[in-house]
């Protein structure tokens, strides 16, 4: 337990929310706007694309908040997170709940101009994932894959508010995140693993053992050969095609800092991933602008 004079709670609250790592709200945003902008074929009006951009702040915050309340009892067996708020003490489990509660219902608020059955229906889910998924840690052998449904669950409500519908390119744009997500989220946790391994939670990076950096590449793979796959049904055109071979040499300059499993370089791997979802996200936009 920290014993130090506690920084304000305002510090506090936003550090629960993890805005000051803006890495986590991109990697759920970038899906978003590749469905945004391939369901509109082009710019999204606007009022939607704020909608979408604040409640991908909201449902983030949130989800950080869920996942410290449902780890509190474990983080302070790791090293890098023993210091969270939580943790230390500085902020209690009823004013996490709290800060969720209120975070939930401004991402709820914010979606009402738009809202439909339809996307009222897929926001419940939404939620659902959300708050759930900090839990799968205890059962689940990769539980990276339920946190890529739950970080892509705004590609089927972009969808939902464009077009009133979810076409099945919508599903198979989920189905990419998935696995991009086991991909960066197995880097993340192969910093954690000595940490895992003794407090007994599962991850990918404990379920693929030795073959976790192999498994990471094949995500990888199997992200642009679906992301391929929806260039192709969609007829897109070069830029595209261009943005994913980018995204292709991203993922392979990351083998490069994970192949000899140094917990710092695979951090950064984790990190790097925003130029990933970015360079698909670039190639989408030119190939609309062109």
């Amino acid at each position: 337990m920290n014993t130090t004079a506690p920084p304000p709670k305002l510090t506090q609250y936003l550090r629960l929310m993890r805005v000051h790592r803006p890495i986590g709200t991109l990697l759920l945003l970038w899906p978003t706007l590749w469905a945004l902008w391939l369901a509109c074929d082009g710019m999204p009006p606007l009022n939607v694309l704020l909608i979408f951009v604040a409640g991908t702040f909201l449902m983030r915050s949130a989800g950080c908040v869920i996942n410290d309340l449902a780890d509190r009892k474990i983080d302070g067996h790791v090293a890098r997170t023993k210091d969270r708020p939580l943790v230390a003490g500085w902020v209690s489990p009823r004013e996490a709940v709290t800060v969720f509660v209120i975070l939930v219902t401004l991402s709820a608020v914010t979606v009402l101009p738009i809202a439909t059955p339809l996307l009222l229906g897929l926001a419940v889910v939404a939620v659902f994932l959300a708050a759930s998924y900090p839990f799968t840690k205890r059962f689940f052998a990769i539980p990276q894959g339920y946190l890529g449904i739950a970080f892509g669950f705004g590609i089927p409500m972009a969808f939902a508010a464009i077009l009133d519908t979810v076409p099945p390119v919508a599903w198979w744009l989920l189905l990419a995140n998935v696995f991009w997500a086991i991909a960066y989220d197995t880097e993340y946790a192969m910093v954690d693993r000595p940490d895992d391994l003794k407090i007994g939670i599962k991850t990918s990076a404990i379920t693929f053992g030795r073959f976790d950096v192999v498994a990471i590449m094949l995500c990888y793979g199997m992200t642009l050969a679906i992301l391929a796959g929806v260039g192709h049904t969609l007829n897109l055109g070069w830029p595209y095609w261009l943005g994913l071979i980018a995204a292709a040499g991203i993922a392979l300059y990351h083998y490069t800092l994970i192949k000899d499993r140094d917990t710092t370089q695979c951090f950064t791997a984790f990190m790097h991933n925003n130029w990933l979802g970015a360079a698909v996200f670039a190639g989408i936009l030119l190939d609309t602008l062109i």
